[in-house]
C-alpha cells in the first residue's frame, strides 16, 4: 500500500480514527501515548473481570508495547537522573503488567494504572514554555 501521509490521514478520517497524531508536537505525542496506555490497562481490567482472557492478554500486550515505546524514547543524556528514574519506573510497570497477565492479578493492573495516571498528570502540568525541552529530555 503506497501513498502520501496526507492520503493516509484522509483514510483514517474516513474510518473515524483521529488524525491528531499527525499534527501533534512531541509533548502531545507523549501525552497521547500515556493516555493510550491507561486506556489499554482499563480494557485489560474490564476483560479480566469478564473472564475474557484473550482480550485481557491483547490489552496488556498493547499497554506493554506503549510503555516500552515511552521507555525507549527517553533521552538519558538530556534527562539525567530523572530520566533514569523514569526508565526504571517504566520497566517496573512492564514487569507488573506481565505479572498481571500471567496471574490474572487486578491489583497489579490497578497499581500500573495509578502510576500511569500520576505520570500523565505530571506531564500535563508542564508549562507550555518548557514543553519542547521536556519532550526531548523526559519522554
Amino acid at each position: 500500500m503506497h501513498g502520501t501521509s496526507r492520503q493516509f490521514a484522509e483514510q483514517y478520517r474516513k474510518v473515524g480514527v483521529s488524525s491528531s497524531a499527525t499534527e501533534a508536537d512531541p509533548h502531545k505525542l507523549v501525552a497521547m501515548l500515556l493516555g493510550g496506555a491507561c486506556e489499554r490497562v482499563r480494557r485489560a481490567e474490564a476483560a479480566l473481570s469478564q473472564g475474557d482472557q484473550a482480550r485481557k492478554g491483547r490489552a496488556i500486550g498493547e499497554a506493554c508495547a506503549i510503555v516500552g515505546h515511552l521507555n525507549g524514547s527517553i533521552d538519558h543524556e538530556a534527562g539525567g537522573e530523572i530520566a533514569g528514574n523514569l526508565s526504571s519506573l517504566y520497566e517496573y510497570m512492564m514487569q507488573r503488567l506481565t505479572e498481571a497477565n500471567l496471574h490474572n492479578d487486578p491489583a497489579a493492573l490497578q497499581e500500573v494504572l495509578g502510576l500511569l495516571v500520576e505520570i500523565e498528570s505530571a506531564w500535563a502540568a508542564i508549562p507550555a514554555d518548557q514543553r519542547h525541552a521536556a519532550s526531548a529530555a523526559e519522554a
